[in-house]
């Protein structure tokens, strides 16, 4: 099949999914979308996005129906009492949400034995910069016909695309990129911090350290925000860290193995969090660093 056959359908026009929808749109895709918050579909329908009163009327109208929701809750609530009862036969659910991947198997199985559609969970990494440039990394979990049709639909979005295995393994994926992505942001804060405390003009730091062993994206990213204490545009948020650290904090549960240092950044998160950072950017974990008692 090529992209012409399928008719997309996109739900959750946010952060991520905006972009995300744009570049469909360019590559040529037909798109149906609706969001939560009509005033956020202003752009994608001007791009040439079709918008649906419902879900039920998006459902109807698309062959392969993208998510891209908050939180294994919110995937549950259109899934199953939107979806599930006006899916059919030969659709394809592609869920590019971060969520459990035990909820995701459950209701990957309802959805096959209600109306026979399939399942296909392909979470990313790569912040709304990956999305706007089509560079994102996407891990995904599902049989390999339906791997075939997520790796043509979504071209536009990714520079790797790596099939982990069944449905619920792009999840548990994505929960262990965000044990690294999390641990590592927040020892740069504390990096950042300590830098500026010492006298060193910690601006300089992310460029210092390019192409060293203490280099990384995030780094990169992250570091000169904190340096310049800029912490706007939010392209992501403390929240979706600190979700997806509590799901490897579970997941650990169910498997016995010990993750301390994935534990204790997400104490750390939720303690910013607590003090008003849920909303913002990550990079505005170095204020956990800077006030004169600090003292984690």
């Amino acid at each position: 099949m090529t992209k012409q056959n399928f008719t997309l359908g996109f739900i959750g026009i946010g952060l991520m999914g905006k972009p995300m929808t744009l570049r469909l749109l360019d590559a040529g895709f037909q798109v149906n979308v609706w969001n939560r918050s009509a005033d956020k579909l202003a752009a994608v329908a001007a791009a040439g996005a079709h918008v649906c009163d419902s879900i039920a009327e998006l459902v109807a109208r698309s062959d392969v129906i993208l998510l891209c929701l908050t939180d294994t809750a919110a995937v549950e609530t259109v899934v199953l009492q939107q979806i599930l009862p006006n899916g059919r036969s030969g659709q394809l659910l592609i869920d590019l949400s971060s969520i459990h991947p035990e909820r995701t198997r459950q209701l990957a199985e309802q959805l096959q034995q209600h109306c026979d559609m399939h399942w296909v969970d392909a979470p990313v990494s790569g912040g709304t910069a990956g999305a706007e440039q089509g560079s994102l990394a996407i891990m995904a979990g599902g049989d390999q016909a339906d791997i075939s049709v997520a790796l043509q639909v979504l071209k536009p979005l990714y520079s790797r695309f790596t099939h982990m295995g069944p449905v619920g393994s792009g999840q548990t994926t994505k929960i262990c990129n965000q044990m690294v992505v999390s641990c590592n942001v927040l020892v740069i804060a504390e990096m950042m911090a300590l830098a500026k405390r010492a006298g060193v003009d910690s601006s300089k730091i992310p460029a210092a350290l390019i192409g060293g062993f203490a280099d990384s994206k995030p780094l990169q990213i992250v570091g000169p925000e904190m340096a310049a204490e800029q912490f706007e545009p939010v392209k992501w948020r403390v929240k979706t860290l600190l979700k997806d650290l509590q799901m490897a904090v579970d997941v650990a549960a169910e498997h016995g193995s010990a993750i301390p240092m994935s534990g204790l950044a997400a104490q750390l998160l939720r303690l910013h969090g607590s003090q008003g950072f849920l909303a913002e950017d990550p990079s505005t974990l170095i204020k956990l660093y800077q006030k004169p008692d600090a003292a984690i």
